[in-house]
């Protein structure tokens, strides 16, 4: 069944839909923290390390670590270390689809973000 003439996918059912709603709503409610969300902005454009992260995005140390421990319990980042530095990479797909997303929508041209 598809959605209209100018959509060329199918609708899923509801039953897919409801499986995969408590991840996408999990994903979205990391989100929902800005300073989560502004880490993985910068993480989504390639590979980072602690020290650099800390300075791009503009947080203190300890909130840094804090987020950085939800984001890879939620399975969002992955690390790898090189000696004495930890580096981050995004682990999810649809994590840095809806990043993508969100991007285009708030940040991409400087545009005021919708509804302002």
């Amino acid at each position: 069944m598809s959605m209209s003439s100018t959509q060329d996918f199918e609708i899923p059912s509801v039953e897919l839909m409801r499986r995969n709603s408590e991840q996408a709503g999990a994903l979205l409610k990391t989100l929902g923290n800005p300073d989560r969300l502004l880490i993985l902005c910068q993480i989504n454009r390639g590979e980072i390390c602690v020290s650099d992260l800390e300075v791009a995005c503009d947080v203190g140390q300890p909130t840094l670590s804090q987020q950085l421990t939800v984001l890879r319990a939620q399975g969002l980042v992955k690390t790898r270390r090189e000696g004495k530095r930890v580096y981050y990479s995004l682990a999810s797909p649809a994590a840095s689809a809806v990043l993508m997303t969100l991007y285009q929508i708030y940040c991409h041209g400087g545009n005021e973000p919708p509804g302002k």
